[in-house]
């Protein structure tokens, strides 16, 4: 299958502006009144390229490897969908040039992307942060037109000002008038005479600034916080795109984010485990009453409700779980040891017996099956 976007020499994300302009472009040049018998089969094969890559549809379906102009997958050959007279006409008559007049110097600037690290309390309650940005900006010693102060555009005096030119050229439709942009003026239909020293006759130059952020409760990281008309100021002082500030949250090294919960480990001697205790601990929030009742087991799961993290763009914030971690003491001595030995004695525990606990149901169900290979 050939490669039609190598035929029109565009890359495959190319827009369809792209690919118009490529094949008008390759149109000119391989038609046969201009590149003779030569180009005859060049042409046909750009022809077929534009059809497919300037038709969405057909597009996808060549970019999921089906050649829509092959037979049976999807249209077939000819002028179909989406290249026809109109585009013809188009790429031998101007294309509406004359109609749209010159291009404007000043347009949309690109929209810019910068990364924010934030600390996990910051993503829990929100805040606002200090940003340092490199984007371009409008030049203020000529305040966007491009043109030396004191100086201004001037009209250009090949086109009149129109940003394009006309003349008459041979085609397979006989002697026809083609409308091309002007070279002298690159189709803007003015020219700056002394362009500005500090941007070039850009308009505009680049700059470091300081915005403020207001980072909401809620973010995690691959959270984007538009801010609207804060990117890159186009050519010749045209609006600016807008800045998308991707947050990044930092680990911490007590608290795990699970969505909007939080999840901690809280170690407690044994014990205060099967006593019961009441223990402070200290949380985002500042400090809480931790009850473990008696008997507390390991692994057991204390809820704090509303101690997590805000929910995004809506009221109320997740739970802090706190995970028991029962420590068995290590290291005892001989009062120590004496001790235990006699709660052993007093509990029948001296020598247990071994015994292995109960599973689920479900377990047993799920141990078997995959025994057994079902």
């Amino acid at each position: 299958m050939a490669d039609y976007y190598e035929t029109l020499g565009v890359p495959r994300d190319a827009t369809p502006e792209q690919i118009k302009k490529a094949y008008r472009k390759l149109a000119r040049e391989l038609h046969p009144d201009v590149a003779g018998e030569a180009g005859e089969e060049r042409f046909k094969d750009v022809a077929r390229a534009y059809e497919v890559l300037s038709n969405p549809e057909k597009r996808q379906q060549y970019d999921m490897g089906v050649d829509p102009t092959a037979p049976g997958g999807g249209a077939g050959g000819g002028f179909g969908a989406g290249f026809g007279f109109q585009d013809i006409f188009e790429t031998f008559f101007g294309g509406g040039q004359s109609a749209q007049g010159p291009v404007p110097r000043a347009r949309r600037g690109q929209d810019a992307l910068v990364r924010m690290d934030v600390e996990l309390a910051e993503a829990v309650f929100g805040t606002k942060r200090e940003l340092q940005v490199d984007t371009a900006v409008v030049c203020s010693t000529c305040s966007g037109k491009g043109a030396s102060p004191g100086t201004d555009l001037r009209t250009c005096e090949v086109c009149q000002g129109r940003g394009h030119v006309q003349r008459v050229a041979r085609s397979f439709l006989g002697q026809v008038m083609t409308t091309a942009p002007c070279s002298a003026c690159g189709g803007y239909g003015t020219i700056i005479p002394e362009p500005c020293p500090d941007c070039a006759g850009e308009g505009r130059v680049r700059s470091r600034r300081t915005l403020t952020v207001n980072v909401p409760a809620g973010v995690d990281t691959g959270t984007r916080i538009k801010l609207t008309a804060q990117g890159e100021v186009g050519p010749g002082g045209g609006p600016a795109g807008d800045l998308y500030v991707e947050i990044r949250e930092k680990p911490h090294e007590v608290f795990v984010r699970r969505g909007d919960d939080l999840h901690c480990t809280l170690p407690v001697p044994m014990t205060a485990a099967a006593l019961g205790t009441v223990l402070d601990l200290e949380t985002l929030d500042g400090a809480q009453e931790i009850d473990l009742r008696p008997g507390t087991q390991p692994g057991q799961v204390v809820v704090l409700k509303g101690l997590g993290v805000g929910h995004l763009h809506s009221g109320g914030r997740g739970d802090l779980h706190v995970h028991v971690e029962v420590q068995v003491p290590s290291g005892l001595d001989d009062e120590q040891v004496a001790l235990l030995r006699q709660l052993a004695a007093l509990r029948g525990e001296e020598r247990p017996e071994p015994r292995l606990a109960t599973a689920h149901p479900g377990v047993f169900s799920r141990l078997r099956d995959k025994l057994s290979g079902r």
